[in-house]
C-alpha cells in the first residue's frame, strides 16, 4: 500500500469510531471547509488543507512521500530521535523499514494536537452536560494546552527522521477513538455491577492482561471495589486530559464510573469530591489497545508490523 493509503485508512477508521458520530463529524468537516473558503487568498497559503478531510490535527504524514509504497512499518508509541536511529539500525543490519509509524503526535501534528480537544464538548454533550456548559468548561483548558504546546521542539524527530530518509506518521485521535469505542462497547455488553467486575473485565483484555504482570494494569483510585458502577464513561480520546470542572458536570448527569489512560492529581480530587469512581486502565497498554485495533486494518492488507516503544502487539485477524 502507498503511505497515503494508509494515512487514509487510520483516519477513516477514526470516523468510523468517533464517539461523537458521523454526522458530528461531517459538520466539523463542513466547518472546516467553509472557513476555508471564505478565507483571503493569502490566508489560505497558511491553511492547513489536511483539515478539509480530516478532524484530526494531530494525525499526520510527517515526513515522506506519500506514494511510496509502503510493506514494512516500525510502530511505537513515543517515537522520538532514539526510536528513528532504532529503524535506521535496524535497515542497516538488514531489515526493511519503510515507514516509522508513532502514536503520539510529533511536529505539526503536535503543535495542532489542542484543536482536537474541542470534541471533548461534544463528548460530554452525549454524557449529559448541556453543549454550552461543555463548551465553557472547556475553553480555559484548551487555551492552557495550546500554551504549554507553544515552548516544545516540535519538530526533533521529524528533523531526525528527514535526515535518514525516513517517512514518518502518527496515529493519535482516530487509535483513541478505536480503544473508546471497543471498551464502551464491550462494558455495555458485559453490564457489570461493581468496580471490581469491571476491573476484572479490563484484565481480560490482552493488552491490560499483559500490563498487569509488570505491575501497570487496571486500577481504581477513586472508589474501592465494592462500590457500584452506575453509568460508566470511558474517557480516552480528544488529545489529552480534559477540564477538571467536568466532573462536576459528569456527576449530575448520572455517570457513576469513569475509565480513563491517566489521571492528574487536581483531576482525581475532583472526581472524588463528587463521589464518581475512577479506574485507571493504564496508558500504555490503553495506547497499545486503540493502536493494534489501527494496526489490524494495516496487516490485513500484508503489511509487516515490527514493534517498540511501549507498543505491545497483539493482533485480532
Amino acid at each position: 500500500m502507498k503511505l497515503k493509503e494508509l494515512y487514509e485508512m487510520a483516519v477513516n477508521k477514526g470516523l468510523e469510531n468517533d464517539p461523537r458520530g458521523r454526522e458530528e463529524t461531517d459538520r466539523v468537516l463542513e466547518r472546516a471547509r467553509k472557513k476555508f473558503e471564505d478565507l483571503k487568498e493569502d490566508e489560505k497559503q497558511e491553511f492547513d488543507r489536511e483539515k478539509l478531510n480530516n478532524p484530526y490535527s494531530d494525525t499526520r504524514i510527517l515526513c515522506g512521500d506519500p506514494e511510496k509504497e509502503i510493506k514494512t512499518i516500525l510502530a511505537g508509541i513515543d517515537i522520538e530521535v532514539g526510536e528513528i536511529l532504532i529503524a535506521d539500525r535496524l535497515r542497516e543490519k538488514g531489515r526493511q523499514i519503510d515507514l516509522v509509524l508513532a502514536h503520539h503526535p510529533e511536529g505539526k501534528a503536535l503543535v495542532g494536537l489542542y484543536e482536537v480537544m474541542h470534541m471533548q464538548s461534544e463528548i460530554l454533550e452525549t454524557f449529559g452536560v448541556p453543549i454550552n456548559v461543555a463548551q465553557g468548561i472547556m475553553a480555559p483548558r484548551i487555551s492552557e494546552v495550546r500554551r504549554g504546546l507553544l515552548p516544545l521542539n516540535h519538530n526533533k524527530a521529524v528533523d531526525a527522521a528527514g535526515m535518514f530518509e525516513l517517512p514518518l506518521m502518527c496515529v493519535h485521535t482516530p487509535a483513541d477513538n478505536m480503544v473508546t469505542g471497543f471498551l464502551q462497547q464491550t462494558i455495555e455488553d458485559k453490564n457489570p455491577e461493581t468496580v471490581g467486575d469491571l476491573i476484572a473485565i479490563l484484565k481480560k483484555v490482552p493488552e491490560y492482561a499483559e500490563a498487569v504482570k509488570i505491575g501497570a494494569g487496571p486500577v481504581a483510585v477513586v472508589g474501592d471495589k465494592e462500590r457500584k458502577c452506575g453509568r460508566v464513561f470511558v474517557d480516552m480520546t480528544g488529545g489529552t486530559g480534559g477540564s477538571e470542572d467536568a466532573f462536576a458536570k459528569l456527576s449530575q448527569a448520572g455517570v457513576g464510573t469513569i475509565v480513563g489512560m491517566h489521571i492528574g492529581e487536581k483531576h482525581r480530587k475532583e472526581a472524588e469530591k463528587n463521589h464518581i469512581n475512577v479506574i485507571i486502565a493504564g496508558h500504555m497498554a490503553s495506547d497499545s489497545l486503540g493502536m493494534n485495533l489501527i494496526i489490524d486494518e494495516f496487516a490485513k492488507n500484508g503489511i509487516e508490523i515490527i514493534t517498540c516503544s511501549g507498543l505491545t502487539r497483539f493482533a485480532r485477524i
